[in-house]
């Protein structure tokens, strides 16, 4: 561990005599510095940006002090038939489609996470499960390891940056091979066929999961993995309502990106994508007036305060160099590909399905196949499961 991260893990896990005597107040700075994000980006940019920094925390809140993992839910089944993961995924979705499938229906000026059905889509979702079990992080698992300290997840997040960048950059050109409209069910079937068929399908999906179990311990034991689970779908329903758009992560580190290209002085006004008008408008104003982007600053931010209560920031990890600049190359991958894909575990699997847009369904299979191969990729690079 390094001079920065040995200090970094200090300010985070100070001694324990220290904590023992100081938890109150530690809790209380922790809550006012929430709020006192919460009320500059109210003061900066509005409301509705303070309230989606509020539902960014609470993600990250969320996700670190359960280990509520995309990436690794999948990896366990797949090595250990452990369902356990993938149950509280459907749940999570389930608890998300109940909320906000009624409301797409009803009020038709909110947007689903809707991606046409494309070559971009199938290849780029492969490619992300392959790299996100090679990365250990999705774009979620990726941002929230990341406001806990973990070193790979730090070494990873820029390259996921920069990746999100560039596959948005050339985006256009993968949609020229191949690419269906968007079928979002709610705007076919209604709200009502739509809740049936998806909770049918997922119910389907956590009965086969049942049946093929393993007999070990599972990995998440007690409630918190359901309390999480819960708490996500209801903080994304929030999402939706207050957005007026589903809950994403990869937009707003592909505009990260961009930004810093464009400071370093390069011209994206001719992309066929940061040349849009839309994107020039991103570009040019403040971080924060991204939805994206605050909900994503936001769930670093709540991963930190998880961090800093439970004690368990910058875990020491040690690996062989081929690891490291596998997990970096795979960083890359999941940025460059989730672009392709219209998104990463949450704006394409766990959005896309609770919106009932069906290039989800095509994404989660596209994925998991992919994670078939990223397992033994990890494997090989001597990395734990």
């Amino acid at each position: 561990m390094d001079t920065a991260q040995t200090g970094l893990a200090r300010a985070l896990n100070p001694p324990p005599a220290w904590r023992a005597a100081g938890v109150p107040g530690r809790q209380a700075l922790l809550l006012g510095a929430a709020l006192a994000g919460w009320f500059a980006v109210t003061w900066l940019v509005g409301w509705r940006q303070g309230l989606l920094w509020c539902i960014g925390v609470g993600y990250g809140l969320a996700l670190s002090a359960a280990a509520f993992g995309f990436t690794t839910g999948w990896r366990v089944w797949i090595t250990q038939r452990d369902p356990k993961g993938l149950w509280a995924q459907f749940v999570g979705i389930a608890v998300a489609m109940l909320v906000s499938v009624p409301l797409l229906a009803a009020h038709p000026e909110l947007q689903g996470a809707d991606g046409p059905l494309s070559v971009s889509l199938v290849v780029g979702a492969f490619v992300f499960g392959a790299a996100m079990q090679v990365a250990d992080g999705c774009g979620s698992g990726t941002l929230y390891k990341a406001g806990l300290g973990h070193p790979v997840s730090l070494a990873v997040l820029p390259a996921f940056v920069f990746g999100s960048f560039l596959g948005a950059a050339q985006l256009p050109a993968w949609l020229s091979l191949g690419a269906l409209p968007p079928v979002n069910l709610v705007h076919r079937l209604g709200a009502d066929w739509t809740l049936a068929t998806q909770l049918g399908g997922l119910a389907l999906l956590a009965l086969a999961l049942w049946r093929f179990r393993g007999t070990r311990p599972s990995r998440w034991q007690g409630k918190a993995v359901w309390v999480a689970a819960v708490a996500l779908g209801l903080l994304a329903a929030a999402n939706l309502v207050v957005a007026g758009q589903p809950w994403g992560i990869v937009y707003g580190l592909g505009l990260w990106g961009a930004k810093v290209v464009q400071a370093l002085g390069f011209d994206l006004s001719r992309n066929a994508f940061w040349g849009l008008p839309a994107q020039q408008a991103q570009l040019h104003a403040t971080v924060l007036a991204d939805n994206t982007s605050v909900t994503d600053l936001g769930l670093l931010f709540g991963a930190l305060v998880a961090a800093s209560w439970k004690g368990k920031a910058c875990p020491d990890v040690k690996l062989p160099p081929r690891s490291w600049a596998a997990s970096i190359a795979a960083g890359l991958l999941l940025g460059y590909s989730s672009r392709l894909a219209f998104g990463c575990n949450v704006g394409a699997y766990f959005s896309g399905i609770a919106t009932g847009s069906l290039h989800g369904w095509v994404w989660f299979a596209c994925a998991f196949a992919g994670s078939l191969l990223g397992v033994r990729l990890r494997r090989r690079l001597g990395m734990a499961d």
